[in-house]
């Protein structure tokens, strides 16, 4: 079975690399993210082509795509939608905001307050939405790509922890390397990147990607993988760097993109390195420094780095 969805999420790889040149470790976190049912915070500076690579996305999958840009005036309202009273009927219906779409790309989501955040975040974690006492299933395929500019810092919101524990990874896009932008220059001298370029086929369906996510449940762990993610988990949280650990729903994040991980892979069951490939998306937003060692200049990607050096790999 994981073969089969070796194929499709390589076939996705290889259509998503050709758009956005350079960035192929993002391109493999978002394709974990959408196989292990999860959401992603996507950061990087302005113009690095975060809205492009969820669009791109949405269109080789062949489902809806919908985009939000989140501002300091925003109401949840303006996300979940609203209901409206017909004179004629003498009823109210429902008009269907945004979020009713496969995949949501949240643009500046710490540039929305605190109380739409919320309204965002719990779609995310429910898959519904209530609206006037109505429940409101969302699409089965929903995933939330949100996005934020680490160089902003007037009028932003910043995501709370407890918040932040509700994206499965957080993807860090930076700068591509010299070759990849003499390429990317050269896509765009033949045509590429336009406004109205060419619409690309779908190399997918969105029930394709859902019977993948079916078979993922078919992918073996053994009692030593499961031990060596335990033993981490818990170092994570004696850590004298950090004063905020991995949290259990950080564990279970953790084991579906491993496991999204080796599928990807061709592999019928989880590696140690795949522990360690997702181990910086899925930490990274969740573990939180102490004073000290801010002040010291540690960074946490050097904390997973050790914390991942300091539990003895199962052989």
């Amino acid at each position: 079975m994981s073969q089969k969805i070796s194929a499709v999420f390589q076939r996705l790889r290889k259509s998503l690399s050709e758009v956005i040149v350079g960035q192929e470790i993002v391109i493999d976190q978002l394709l974990i993210a959408l196989l292990a049912e999860g959401h992603v915070l996507l950061e990087g500076v302005p113009g690095t082509a975060k809205t492009l690579l969820v669009k791109t996305l949405a269109s080789l999958v062949g489902t809806e795509f919908g985009r939000v840009q989140l501002t300091p005036d925003m109401l949840p309202s303006d996300i979940l939608g609203t209901s409206i009273y017909d004179l004629t009927t003498k009823t109210f219906t429902m008009k269907r905001g945004p979020i009713f779409t496969s995949l949501l790309l949240a643009d500046e989501i710490n540039r929305t307050p605190p109380k739409t955040q919320s309204a965002l975040l719990e779609a995310m974690e429910e898959r519904q939405i209530t609206l006037d006492g109505r429940t409101e299933k969302l699409p089965d395929l929903f995933m939330v790509v949100a996005t934020q500019n680490p160089v902003e810092f007037e009028g932003t919101y910043p995501l709370p922890e407890a918040q932040l524990d509700r994206f499965m990874l957080k993807v860090l896009i930076g700068y591509p390397g010299v070759e990849a932008e003499r390429l990317m220059l050269t896509k765009w001298q033949g045509g590429a990147y336009k406004k109205h370029a060419v619409q690309l086929d779908p190399v997918t369906t969105a029930d394709e990607i859902l019977e993948c996510r079916l078979a993922l449940e078919s992918i073996k762990v053994d009692d030593t993988i499961l031990g060596y993610l335990v033993d981490l988990v818990q170092k994570s949280r004696n850590l004298s760097d950090l004063q905020l650990g991995a949290s259990p729903r950080s564990a279970l994040s953790w084991l579906a993109a491993a496991k999204a991980h080796a599928a990807i892979e061709g592999k019928d069951f989880v590696t140690p390195d795949n522990i360690k490939f997702v181990a910086e998306p899925v930490l990274r937003h969740r573990l939180i420094l102490t004073p000290e060692s801010e002040l010291d200049g540690v960074t946490l990607s050097q904390v997973i780095g050790n914390l991942l050096k300091q539990i003895p790999v199962p052989r």
